[in-house]
Parts: C-alpha cells; structure tokens; sequence
C-alpha cells in the first residue's frame, strides 16, 4: 500500500540515474575525484557518492585508481581517485572518432606524416583565434586563467590553478578531450595544441600529462615570469621526447 506522496518506483529509479550522471558529469568537469570532492561538490553525503560510485564502476563507466602526485609525495597512502573510463567519456561525446580517425590516415598515407601535422596545426591555428582575443582583453596575470575559460566554451572543462610544490607557474588542465581518441593514434594533434598554447601565452609550456596517453587530465605547466631557462627547455624536450604528448 503506498503513503499519499510515496514516490513510485520508476521515479525513484529516473532520480537514480540522474544523480548517477551528476556524479560522472562532475568527474568529467573536474578530472579524477576523490569520494570526499564529489560529496562537497555535489552536495551529497559520502555514503550516497559510494552508492552511485559503485553503479557506475559495475556498468563501467568509472574506473578507481591511485592519486597522482605531482612533486614531493606527503607520507601516507594516496586517496584514491574516481576517474571516467572511454566507455564514460563516450556518453559525454558525440564526436565522429572513426571517421576522424580514417581521414588522417588517409592524409598519412597518401600525403605522409607531415602532411597530419600541418593539418594538426592548421585545425589549432583556426581554433585559437577566439582564444587569443579572450587573452589579450585579460590581464597579465589572469592570461592562463582565460584560456582555460575560452577552451571550456569549446568542450574541454579546462581550469587553471597554481602549481603545486616549489614550482613557480600555473597548471592548465583539461578534464575532457572531444578528440583523445584520435589523438591517442595521431600525437600531431596534441603537439600542435602544445604549440599554440605556447604561443598565445607568449612563454614555453611544458606537458605534464594527457588523456590521449592514459593520464585522467591533460595538465600542461605554465610558467610564471619570463621566457623559459634552458634548463626548463632542456627537461621540457626529454619529457616530450619520452612520451606521446596528448
């Protein structure tokens, strides 16, 4: 017998599946979480985040891994983080992946891998220039910060935040890439992105990681005051160079 107000059991479970998708929305947004951010962020209790975690790794669209730690590592073991699977990112994506994909292959072929770069980069420059007007009308200091804003309009949930540790700079992330997977067969993309963010912030950025290379988050390091050290350009080169950028 059911209580005047009872909610019925399909309306339950629609209010399910909705909570479950803020829960992998806000994954999306802000890149691996831990049980206690998704609770703060979505106003939820911690046992409720568990919940829908739970549904969400048996369907596969979550996975749980170990937090990355940038710089010195605090004693203690890693919290562990919730990040969206390629099946997860899927549903949030409505990209033509495959055809993509077959098209700068084509370009490979017929025309060789320089011919997928200048594309690469010609796709970017086009892209860019909205960016470059949000970050000329920023101040100096908010630059990166307007980026990120400008790359979110476009799909890609970027924020911006101080580095970590004794770094002097800012970390750009990415929490979503609508092209990752073509960018994980074609690196050109991401190499290409490098560059123009390089460019428009008028100093050397460095990768950290990329979601075309496994990472949860494309993070790319700012620095803070002037051109680059040759140093930094020396261990930003191996860095490249050891990896497939994304």
């Amino acid at each position: 017998m059911k209580y005047q107000g009872e909610p019925r059991q399909e309306e339950f479970a629609t209010g399910e599946r909705s909570t479950r998708n803020r829960v992998a929305r806000s994954i999306l947004d802000h890149g691996p979480s831990t049980v206690a951010d998704l609770a703060k962020r979505l106003g939820l209790t911690q046992a409720a985040v568990r919940r829908h975690l739970d549904a969400l790794l048996s369907d596969n669209v979550v996975e749980a891994r170990e937090q990355r730690v940038y710089g010195a590592r605090t004693r203690g073991r890693p919290a562990k983080v919730f990040a969206l699977t390629d099946c997860g990112r899927d549903a949030f994506d409505q990209s033509y992946d495959k055809l993509a994909a077959d098209a700068l292959r084509w370009i490979a072929e017929t025309a060789g891998d320089e011919a997928v770069a200048v594309f690469a980069r010609a796709r970017t420059a086009a892209q860019s220039v909205a960016y470059r007007r949000a970050i000329e009308a920023a101040d100096p200091e908010e630059r990166t910060e307007a980026l990120a804003k400008a790359l979110s309009a476009d799909g890609y949930a970027a924020t911006a935040r101080s580095a970590p540790g004794p770094q002097q700079g800012e970390q750009l992330c990415q929490h979503h890439c609508p092209v990752a997977h073509v960018a994980e067969q074609f690196p050109q993309l991401c190499e290409a992105e490098t560059e123009i963010f390089s460019s428009l912030l008028g100093t050397h950025v460095q990768r950290l990681a990329t979601i075309a290379h496994g990472d949860g988050v494309c993070t790319t390091f700012v620095p803070r005051g002037g051109p680059p050290t040759a140093q930094t350009t020396t261990s930003a080169s191996a860095s490249t160079a050891g990896r497939n950028p994304a």
